[in-house]
C-alpha cells in the first residue's frame, strides 16, 4: 500500500465554508485506500489543540450555525488509523503548551523531517 505523509501548514483553509478543513477531510477519504499520515506545521498546528468550548462565531452580524472543530476531527482522523504528528518549532513559536494538545498527537523536530519523509513514498504538501 503507498504511504503518504500529508503536510498541512495552511490552516483554516475554507473552515467557515465547509465546517472543517479540505485537507483533513480529503485524507480520510484517501486513508481508505492508502496509507495516510498527517503533519501539522505553521498556523496548522493550531488543529492539535483540545478545545473545551468553541466561541460563537459571528459574520457579518449572523452567527455561525456550526462552528469548525478541527480538534476533534484531529481526533476522528487519528480514530481511525492516521498517524498525526506537528511540527514542534511551530507549536513553541505560537506559545503553545503541549498539555493543551489532544492525545495521541506526536511531535517532529525540523531536524528529524528528511528521516520522516524517507518513511514515506508520496508527500502532499497543502
Amino acid at each position: 500500500m503507498t504511504k503518504v505523509l500529508s503536510v498541512l501548514s495552511d490552516g483554516y483553509r475554507a473552515t467557515v465554508e465547509e465546517q472543517d478543513d479540505t485537507v483533513l477531510w480529503f485524507t480520510s477519504m484517501c486513508a481508505k485506500e492508502l496509507d495516510m499520515a498527517v503533519l501539522l506545521e505553521s498556523d496548522a498546528v493550531n488543529y492539535a489543540v483540545q478545545t473545551d468550548d468553541v466561541a460563537d462565531l459571528n459574520l457579518g452580524g449572523r452567527k455561525a450555525a456550526d462552528v469548525p472543530r478541527l480538534d476533534r476531527d484531529v481526533d476522528a482522523l487519528m480514530a481511525k488509523g492516521v498517524a498525526v504528528s506537528y511540527l514542534a518549532e511551530d507549536l513553541i513559536a505560537r506559545g503553545i503548551d503541549e498539555s493543551r494538545l489532544i492525545d495521541g498527537v506526536k511531535p517532529v523536530a525540523r531536524a528529524e523531517l528528511p528521516a520522516l519523509f524517507e518513511q514515506f513514498d508520496q508527500i502532499w504538501h497543502w
